[in-house]
């Protein structure tokens, strides 16, 4: 049968079929030559194309430039650069500085992991540490103007570095133009530089110095999200006097050069910030919206310089053909942050923030150095972990906590907590928040409450210095690094710690300090107490554990092994009885929180009392009076700037109308009426052996000036009472009346308080004690009683020319009115100038704080002791045999009373016995205030296990209360 006509137009019918394998073979053969034919092409077309392109580019006159700046944005800099190990001389160098040789000493290195101790010498040369250990003696015997210094076995450790501070920002004594902190003009500000508003006056540096500080990194404020950048400073003053030359490793970028291709590239410093801080800008939500668009701007030219270098480097140099290298001054800083440049630090305390800024972090891929302040911290270890590039440094406040919302669950137990999970613990002072001088005492405190003694000189040492990438040069006492060296009384775990010498750059910063103490026992880390259990517990409650005794012990409670015993009598306070050296303790016996037997265990029990009595040992400890504290508001306030949680803002007759409805002129109020039972602060200094206070309704800052020039009646409670109706709790409900004499303020009033001149304040004072007020108000009764001696005056005032003023004005209305005035003065930092005539006056003195600083005009003569001065503003207090008694300021303080009362007496160098340091804090509190004798063998005593009073190694265990028949064990 035909086909034709079955097939479409234009085909052929073949003759001879092909098989259905050859038609693929031969249609993918075809494909191929086709293929590699065009690809063959396209390549001679693309080399010649690219060649071509080549001959014709146009190369610019700083083409090499540019590709060496290309070259650079590949460096990130070395923390362990070779140039600093082998380099024979410091580039802080001054000439004619001496070598140093100290001999026979006990050498803290800091090096692994603070854990190496070695005993030998140090030798010092060219601003570096030569070498150290056991040094050949023909490595330093034809040396040239060599200092040798004698150890004699005292410790020797790096220069303390403080890794938060604004010393220099915020100088002493503060006026007005010091105030260099925080901008008001944005909350992204990186291209706002420290160094710029770093004034070499201020007279911390000097202070510092004599703390053992001599390296710092000073931070803009936490008041912007991003504050600007920071720089590491060494605190010695140079030769030419200028904050540039006080920079540690200038960065680069300091004044706008390129990197030196030769040299390591070196470490940048930014200060972030997060949380309340940040509330003049919106919301945290705004705050981290701020942070995602400025590094999503830096992001971005990031991208374009990478762009124009990739060109660049191929050769195409006609694509960026009369560009320019992409960058702006303004983002610069956080390009290099996202080119692993620079260390961060990054103020943030509760988890929300934490795990915001490690969020962030990770979405644009730089490190956070360190977290400051970070009070919540220790409880969120894991969200630390998820930080990109590994969990930063951690740095914290020893005790300080509690003064603002975010604080609120910060704890003691933070730093031990932290390094259980492996988190880098720093220990900083923020000065002047804290005086950076005491430093030290964060370690100190870190170490009493749990954190390992070598990671705590780690703290304030080689771990601050590793945050900011300077472990090469400080923070550590090795070969070739700078030598910043301190040579140290006793051992720096011990309170009242304090320079032989400090060296910075191997020139010596004192000239006034004493030999090494003699105490053997103090060249010894001291021993600390056991808290596992109430870290445990911290920990278990996230960060606010119960604080209430864990048993109340009615009827015969046995105390053993007691080392001394304290008691009040009367008119003072006594030791009561002591073991001998060498002699076991004794045995105390309490019915119903009284003392009924002190001495031998003989003497005082017999078997049938001892079955059915409780039985404590406390290891050595010993048993003394309570504590009384003044100076902070400790029981009117919660939080201390949380305004909803304290009493609030009180009425100043100076400023405003004092409202119809209280028919007073001065408005006086009481501090009893706003008192609250069981703030967490009264709390733990109950719980620390301060057992009563005395607070006033007076309110102050570091940075403002007092709410209210007259500030009322102050209030003595019990702290370990629960509520004002419980016997016992208030001891005395207008216990003096409270006035402030100063001058205003350079950073305004706390409140509404405008200006007042002293002038002013004094008139009103006289006329106020004068009798001008009707007797039938507030104002007019207490100014009355205070004006006949019936009720102390307390002034807070500073300036030693003021209480010359109040001086003459007690004998001007003595004499009036013939009487005899309770004059006390608080604060009182400039006191010792007129000691002799405070003394004639029979004036008191309320210290507050014992170790004063510089922060006003009115303070700017504080005494700062040793080293610096033999002598203490207290100690010669005492000598001229005026009334003295130790405060404090803020109300975190108070727990730590007993310590700071330690402190005054190791700074007199002996010349202040235990009975008198004693009574700085108990009877001497009381007599200033009117109250002496009002506890007696009624008052509170407290049980301390392991140790006296003033002892690093006793902890309180309980507190004997007469007033409730029982004894609190905690």
């Amino acid at each position: 049968m035909s086909t034709k006509g079955l097939l479409p137009d234009g085909y052929v019918h073949s003759r001879r079929r092909p098989s259905s394998l050859l038609r693929p073979v031969l249609l993918t053969t075809c494909f191929l030559i086709v293929s590699l034919t065009l690809l063959s092409t396209n390549y001679y077309a693309i080399t010649v194309h690219r060649q071509e392109s080549r001959r014709l580019q146009q190369i610019p006159i700083n083409a090499q430039q540019i590709l060496q700046q290309c070259s650079s944005l590949r460096e990130t800099p070395s923390s362990t650069s070779s140039l600093t190990r082998l380099r024979e001389v410091s580039d802080r160098f001054e000439p004619g500085t001496n070598a140093t040789l100290i001999q026979n000493a006990r050498i803290w290195t800091g090096r692994e992991n603070g854990t190496h101790v070695v005993e030998g010498d140090v030798l010092l040369d060219g601003g570096i540490i030569k070498e150290i250990g056991h040094i050949p003696q023909d490595l330093w015997v034809d040396a040239e103007n060599l200092t040798i210094v004698d150890a004699n076995g005292a410790w020797i450790t790096p220069g303390l570095v403080d890794l938060h501070s604004h010393v220099g920002l915020l100088s002493a004594p503060f006026t007005r133009g010091t105030f260099d902190v925080n901008s008001p003009n944005g909350p992204i500000l990186p291209w706002l530089r420290s160094i710029d508003g770093f004034n070499t006056h201020d007279e911390s540096f000097t202070l510092a110095i004599a703390g053992g500080v001599t390296s710092a990194q000073v931070l803009p404020g936490s008041g912007n999200a991003i504050g600007g950048q920071a720089f590491m400073m060494k605190l010695r003053k140079t030769s030419e006097r200028s904050p540039t030359s006080m920079i540690l490793e200038p960065p680069h970028s300091l004044n706008g050069s390129r990197p030196d291709p030769d040299a390591p590239l070196r470490w940048r410093h930014l200060k972030q910030a997060c949380g309340e801080n940040l509330k003049k800008f919106g919301t945290r939500m705004d705050a981290m919206w701020s942070f995602r668009w400025a590094y999503s701007q830096a992001r971005k030219i990031q991208h374009a310089q990478d762009m124009f270098c990739a060109r660049a480097e191929a050769g195409f140099w006609n694509d960026i053909y009369g560009q320019e290298f992409p960058e702006d001054l303004q983002w610069e800083a956080l390009v290099d942050v996202l080119r692993g440049r620079v260390k961060i630090s990054n103020h943030c305390y509760e988890a929300v923030d934490l795990d915001d800024i490690v969020r962030l972090s990770n979405e644009f891929g730089f490190h956070i150095a360190s977290f400051h302040h970070a009070s919540e911290a220790w409880l969120v270890p894991g969200v630390l972990n998820r930080t990109f590039g590994g969990p930063p440094a951690v740095a914290v406040f020893a005790t300080n906590h509690r003064y603002k919302r975010e604080s609120y669950r910060g704890s003691e137990f933070a730093t031990k907590v932290l390094a259980e999970n492996g988190i880098p613990v720093v220990l900083k002072s923020d000065h002047p928040v804290l005086n950076s001088r005491y430093l030290l005492y964060e370690a100190q405190q870190a170490h009493y409450y749990g954190l390992d003694r070598h990671l705590a000189l780690a703290a304030v040492t080689s771990t601050p210095a590793k945050a900011a990438g300077m472990e090469h040069r400080i923070g550590v006492l090795r070969k070739g690094a700078d030598a910043d060296v301190v040579l140290w009384d006793v051992h720096p775990l011990q309170l009242g710690a304090k320079p032989h010498q400090v060296w910075i750059d191997g020139i010596p910063q004192l000239t006034t300090a004493k030999p090494k103490d003699e105490d053997e026992e103090r060249q010894e880390a001291p021993s600390v107490p056991n808290w596992d259990k109430e870290r445990k517990t911290a920990v278990a409650w996230e960060g606010l554990p119960p604080l209430s005794p864990r048993r109340i012990k009615k009827g015969k409670v046995v105390l053993k092994n007691v080392r001394e015993v304290w008691v009040r009598e009367e008119h003072g306070i006594k030791e009561r009885w002591s073991a001998r050296p060498g002699q076991e303790g004794g045995t105390v016996v309490l019915n119903d929180g009284l003392i009924s037997c002190v001495g031998r265990e003989g003497w005082c029990l017999s078997g049938e009392d001892e079955q059915f009595a409780l039985s404590i040992d406390l290891h050595g400890g010993s048993i003394g009076p309570g504590i009384v504290t003044y100076g902070s508001r400790l029981g009117l306030e919660e939080i201390d700037s949380e305004m909803s949680t304290g009493d609030g803002i009180i009425l100043d007759p100076y400023s405003e109308e004092i409202p119809k409805i209280l028919s007073d002129t001065a408005g006086l109020v009481r501090a009893a009426d706003a008192l609250q039972f069981g703030t967490r602060n009264t709390q733990i200094a109950y719980r620390a052996g301060v057992t009563y206070a005395t607070t006033s309704l007076s309110k102050s800052s570091l940075f403002t000036g007092p709410y209210s020039l007259i500030s009322g009646l102050s209030v003595t409670f019990r702290t370990g009472a629960n509520h004002g109706l419980e016997h016992g709790a208030i001891v005395n409900p207008a216990t003096a009346l409270h006035v402030a004499l100063v001058r205003p303020h350079p950073f305004g009033s706390g409140g509404v308080l405008p200006p007042v001149s002293v002038s002013t304040q004094v008139a009103a004072l006289r006329r106020l004690l004068l009798n001008a007020e009707n007797h039938d108000t507030e104002t007019g009764k207490w100014f009355k009683r205070a004006a006949e001696g019936i009720i102390p005056l307390v002034v807070d005032v500073h300036s030693a020319d003021m209480m010359a003023t109040l001086i003459q004005l007690k004998a001007d209305i003595e004499e009036w009115r013939g009487s005899r005035m309770q004059l006390v003065f608080s604060g009182a930092t400039e006191a010792y100038i007129l000691a002799k005539q405070i003394a004639k006056a029979n004036v008191g003195v309320l210290l507050t704080p014992a170790r004063s600083f510089p922060g006003t005009w009115d303070q700017r003569r504080a005494l700062p002791g040793p080293p610096l001065t033999d002598a203490t503003a207290l100690e010669i207090l005492l000598q001229h045999g005026v009334t003295v008694a130790i405060g404090v300021d803020e109300n975190h303080q108070p727990a730590h009373t007993r310590f700071e009362a330690a402190w005054a007496a190791l700074n007199t160098n002996g010349r202040i016995s235990r009975q008198k340091t004693y009574e700085l804090i108990t009877t001497n509190v009381e007599k200033l205030f009117g109250i002496e004798g009002w506890f007696g063998e009624e008052g509170d005593l407290v049980l301390y296990d392991g140790g006296s009073v003033f002892d690093l190694s006793s902890k309180v265990v309980g507190v004997a209360s007469p007033k409730k028949n029982a004894v609190e064990l905690f």
